[in-house]
């Protein structure tokens, strides 16, 4: 089984490391030729992943017709609004008559506009084509150094390639999951970039633990009421894509999510956080798309709304806490799994 991998950013690079670490032919296609020469000569990812070596048995292409040529799988590595460009490209480049068995979409939020998960859109660019979805806590330097962790694997029912690609994948320090609830995986996912927003403004604002945790605990319950009002199983979001990712996102010192949010709560202007940024915010659009989504469907999200007002409002972050802080008091409702 051979892996494309289209996108060189820091999850991108660190996955083909890590299927070449498990003896997988893998092929990484970055999205700028000088980006792919720069790889190909040093044997790293400075710009994203530095110090991390890229070994020759990760095949660096410059063009996607290279990298695509006998792939089985192609893993998306690439920010959700520009997905299904990608996927166009992808579509364009592969040979006629040739498909791949499976398209895994490694991004985390919505498209904008049309409110798409990632796979939906990708789907529509390359009809006919079985689309997944990998996802769950994983910090792309830890990955890419071989630290263990744990991933869902999401699509549709199959009785043959997604039993592979989980196997494929798995390895002494990457264990896979799989699940059909593709839209619980993907929906929690984005979410959660959006409370890492919220957690990291409680970081800037030096609020302590306890309102961390107490964020923490209703943003789950938050997920969980917008993922099921938008047909996922509530069961999905107390596992790695869901509960998992969010603890990860809102503690880890890495998460960009965490970091712009602990800036925006420090005082610092979104314009100025913004500006020049080589790496990708996707709570920034994802809170956007949400908030459109939860407001035509009439879906309770407080959390979720005021970061939307937060960040496309002019709101203060102790403002948004405070409004928080000061709803009407209601008891506690902890939703209880069906047993298997």
């Amino acid at each position: 089984m051979k892996f494309c991998v289209v996108g060189a950013g820091a999850w991108g690079t660190a996955f083909a490391l890590h299927l070449a670490r498990g003896g997988r032919a893998v092929a990484l296609v970055p999205r700028r030729p000088e980006q792919a020469a720069a790889i190909g000569s040093a044997r790293e990812n400075r710009e994203y992943l530095p110090g991390v070596p890229v070994p020759a048995s990760v095949e660096v292409c410059a063009g996607l017709a290279e990298g695509l040529a006998g792939a089985n799988v192609i893993l998306l590595a690439c920010p959700v609004q520009t997905l299904r460009e990608t996927a166009d490209h992808i579509r364009a480049a592969l040979p006629a008559g040739a498909a791949p068995r499976l398209v895994v979409s490694l991004a985390k939020g919505l498209e904008l506009g049309s409110h798409l998960r990632p796979s939906q859109a990708v789907a529509e660019a390359l009809p006919g084509v079985m689309v997944g979805a990998l996802s769950g806590p994983t910090n792309a330097a830890e990955v890419a150094r071989g630290q263990p962790a744990a991933m869902v694997l999401a699509a549709k029912a199959d009785e043959s390639v997604v039993p592979e690609v989980q196997a494929a994948i798995s390895g002494p320090t990457l264990r896979v999951y799989t699940t059909d609830d593709l839209a619980g995986v993907e929906y929690g996912g984005s979410l959660k970039n959006i409370y890492a927003i919220a957690a990291g403004c409680c970081d800037g604002l030096g609020l302590g633990d306890n309102a961390k945790a107490a964020l923490i605990t209703r943003a789950v319950a938050e997920m969980v009421r917008v993922g099921v009002s938008l047909g996922a199983r509530r069961e999905t979001f107390y596992g790695l894509s869901g509960f998992g990712d969010l603890v990860a996102t809102c503690h880890g010192a890495w998460s960009r999510n965490r970091e712009f949010g602990q800036r925006l709560g420090e005082g610092r202007r979104i314009a100025e956080l913004l500006e020049g940024r080589r790496t990708v915010v996707e709570g920034y659009e994802t809170t956007r798309s949400f908030a459109g989504l939860c407001a035509e469907r009439q879906i309770d999200a407080p959390i979720l709304v005021e970061v939307n007002a937060i960040l496309f409002q002019g709101r203060r972050p102790a403002d948004a806490i405070s409004s928080l802080m000061m709803r009407e008091l209601k008891r506690e409702s902890i939703p209880v799994l069906a047993r298997a």
